[in-house]
């Protein structure tokens, strides 16, 4: 089991900055992804970004890259998402999510935490 808690959302205005925490509790491995997802209201969930705990695999999704960072903590047992230039569609509740390697779906996720973009 994975216990994942998000924080660090809240109201920012375009072309601010926000950086997202997810701690994680439970039996995490190295290679295990971490997964950032959001969903906006009436939309899809979107991916955003995955991590490994060791950081040797990263990915984005299209929407995001260059602006948004993916990061850990070991000692922390966190992951971040680093959100720069912010813009008023990246508004969304954005999940930490957590799966194995060898799974093809994000087994446990976070409560999430709400993300609003003014312009």
């Amino acid at each position: 089991q994975v216990r994942l808690v998000e924080s660090g959302g809240g109201l920012v205005q375009a072309g601010g900055s926000l950086r997202l925490s997810c701690a994680a509790s439970g039996q995490t491995f190295s290679s295990d992804f971490m997964g950032w997802f959001r969903q906006a209201p009436g939309k899809e969930r979107e991916f955003v970004a995955r991590i490994t705990w060791n950081g040797d695999d990263t990915a984005y999704g299209n929407s995001v890259k260059g602006r948004f960072t993916a990061s850990t903590d070991n000692a922390k047992n966190t992951v971040y998402l680093q959100m720069n230039s912010l813009k008023p569609e990246d508004t969304a509740v954005y999940y930490c999510a957590s799966r194995r390697r060898y799974e093809t779906v994000y087994s446990y996720w976070g409560q999430g935490t709400q993300v609003t973009v003014s312009s």
